[in-house]
C-alpha cells in the first residue's frame, strides 16, 4: 500500500512538472527547417488552401523541450518574429510555419509600444463560463477571410518566456481598436490544438 501511494505521488509530481504533456526534442526535419535561414529570415506561412499545409495546421502540438532545444530556440524565435513582422500580424503559432510545437508569438496590444512576446508550452488555467462574439477574427493561414468567433472575455494563463521563466497572468480585452490581447492569446493557443477560428464561428 505504501509503495502504491508513493508511486501515485511520484506520478502526480512528474505530471505537474511536465504539465501532463509530452515534451519532445526537435526532429531532424524540424531542425533543418529552422536552420534554413538566419534570425532575420521569415518562414513561409502555411495556408489551408494547400492540402499538406492543412494537415499540419490540424495537428495537435507537443511541448518544447527546453533542455534539449535551448540552442535552437533563439533562431526559431528570431525567425518567427521576422515572419510576423513581414506579415503585419498580431500573432503567429509554430504550426503556421510547419512546426508542431507548443510555442507562439503574440503582440501585447495591452502594453505601451505593443511589444511582441513569446509563449512557450502555454496553458489556459481559468476562464469564465460566458463567451462573447468577437468581430472580424482573421488568420494569416486563412487569407482573405474573416468572421466572428466565440471567445472568452478574459483568461488566466501560464506559460514560459524565451528565458525559461514561468509567467502567470490574467489577460483581458476583446475590443479591436482598444485591447484584445485575450483574444489573440486564445486564437494562437487554438492553433496549438489544431483548431482554427473557423471552427468557432458565431452569428
Amino acid at each position: 500500500m505504501k509503495f502504491i501511494t508513493k508511486s501515485l505521488i511520484a506520478l502526480f509530481i512528474g505530471c505537474v512538472l511536465s504539465s501532463c504533456k509530452t515534451s519532445k526534442e526537435m526532429t531532424k526535419e524540424e531542425l533543418i527547417l529552422i536552420e534554413s535561414g538566419t534570425a532575420t529570415t521569415p518562414f513561409r506561412i502555411l495556408k489551408i488552401t494547400d492540402p499538406l499545409d492543412y494537415t499540419i495546421l490540424r495537428k495537435k502540438c507537443t511541448n518544447v523541450d527546453f533542455k534539449k532545444d535551448k540552442n535552437v530556440l533563439p533562431l526559431l524565435i528570431g525567425r518567427m518574429k521576422a515572419t510576423l513582422e513581414e506579415a503585419n500580424g498580431v500573432g503567429l503559432a509554430a504550426p503556421q510555419i510547419g512546426l508542431t510545437k507548443n510555442i507562439f508569438l503574440f503582440v501585447r496590444v495591452d502594453k505601451p509600444d505593443m511589444p511582441t512576446e513569446v509563449a512557450i508550452n502555454p496553458r489556459i488555467v481559468k476562464h469564465p463560463e460566458q463567451t462573447i462574439c468577437f468581430e472580424n477574427d482573421g488568420c494569416l493561414s486563412i487569407p482573405n477571410l474573416s468572421g466572428n468567433s466565440n471567445r472568452y472575455p478574459w483568461i488566466e494563463v501560464e506559460y514560459y518566456n524565451e528565458h525559461g521563466e514561468i509567467i502567470k497572468e490574467r489577460l483581458e480585452g476583446y475590443r479591436r481598436g482598444e485591447n484584445f490581447v485575450a483574444i489573440i492569446f486564445q486564437h494562437e493557443f487554438d492553433h496549438l490544438q489544431g483548431v482554427l477560428f473557423t471552427d468557432k464561428l458565431c452569428d
